[in-house]
């Protein structure tokens, strides 16, 4: 299994401390993050808790009893019983798993750091140039005359108008359209919408669809797209994918999503040997943990259309200085 190549990982972790990341992305919302940052043997390795709400970030526990000479999955196994939210539960659950990734990949990058491999020559792969695309929610104009080979993941919504898809359309530069049926009580839940659906589906007959609502009326308005649902939201594990009402051909990997390395790297092997294509997913990170989702696209899927593009995109403003795809393969010692 893949996961084996990793679990006996030596580890020498003498202590962890915590380190706070914020940006102001408004004036309603402050982007929180926090890295838990590992230490041992002259080495450091760190991973990223990408929960959104703010206020989950405090009582972050910071002294767990981790300390130690351990296998890769024997940390792992340690975190087990401990409750990662002592006292108040996160607002979302899927905190959860959030926060148990940010232990689990600095634990990783750690033990990487200290045997002085990389991800891909432990995993025995090798890395490639990892083709990324842009999601936004604004306008793709500007950033086509920034870069006219820009691909992008956009987000469809109820006010999109016939001009605006004539746009989008006729740019043949979007690869991947979100529409979100899987988020509820979050600022971009969109209601299922079978005609908006089918319009959509047929207008960008070469796009991935990911996330769409499979109930009814709107399945069958994507009963000719089958073969390019994917999905995001609902995937924790390799049983979330098996549960799904149709046998997907591409998904969108998350790490955190998975929480722990062995059910990330699980989930990759079964959508290789099922031939699901996979391509990488962000989650706003403001630090160490974007790095790491580019290093798993370079190592698992590095020519999809991957939402890894460097952080600087998420300023929304095209500059002379932004890299451009494909990002260099990451075949750098540690983790991200």
């Amino acid at each position: 299994m893949l996961y084996d190549r990793l679990a006996d990982l030596p580890i020498d972790l003498e202590h962890y401390r915590l380190e706070r990341r914020q940006t102001q992305v408004s004036s309603e919302f402050a982007r929180v993050t926090t890295l838990v940052v590992m230490e041992g043997a002259g080495h450091t390795g760190v991973g990223e808790d990408v929960t959104y709400t703010a206020a989950d970030h405090d009582g972050f526990p910071a002294d767990l009893p981790l300390a130690g000479r351990h296998s890769l999955d024997e940390l792992s196994q340690l975190i087990d019983p401990h409750d990662l939210f002592p006292g108040t539960p996160p607002e979302m659950d899927a905190s959860r798993d959030y926060r148990r990734w940010a232990f689990e990949s600095a634990a990783l990058d750690l033990g990487l750091q200290q045997a002085g491999r990389s991800l891909a020559d432990a995993a025995g792969r090798d890395a490639r140039p990892v083709r990324f695309v842009l999601s936004t929610r604004g306008e793709i104009g500007p950033w086509l005359e920034f870069d006219p080979w820009l691909e992008f993941k956009l987000d469809p919504e109820p006010t999109w108008e016939e001009p605006l898809i004539e746009r989008l359309a006729a740019s043949g530069r979007v690869r991947v359209l979100d529409f979100k049926a899987y988020y509820t009580g979050t600022p971009v839940d969109v209601a299922p919408d079978p005609v908006l659906y089918r319009m959509l589906a047929d207008r960008f007959p070469d796009a991935v669809i990911e996330d769409a609502a499979l109930d009814g009326a709107c399945r069958e308005a994507l009963s000719g797209a089958l073969d390019r649902l994917s999905f995001d939201a609902p995937i924790h594990s390799l049983a979330d994918v098996d549960a799904l009402p149709v046998d997907p051909r591409w998904m969108n990997i998350k790490p955190s999503r998975f929480g722990s390395v062995r059910r990330l790297l699980e989930c990759i092997e079964a959508c290789e040997q099922r031939g699901i294509r996979m391509y990488g997913g962000g989650q706003f990170e403001l630090d160490r943990g974007r790095s790491q989702i580019q290093t798993l696209a370079s190592v698992f899927y590095p020519d999809t259309p991957n939402d890894v593009a460097p952080s600087d995109y998420n300023l929304g403003v095209p500059r002379d200085d932004l890299p451009r795809s494909p990002l260099p393969a990451s075949t750098a010692v540690g983790f991200g």
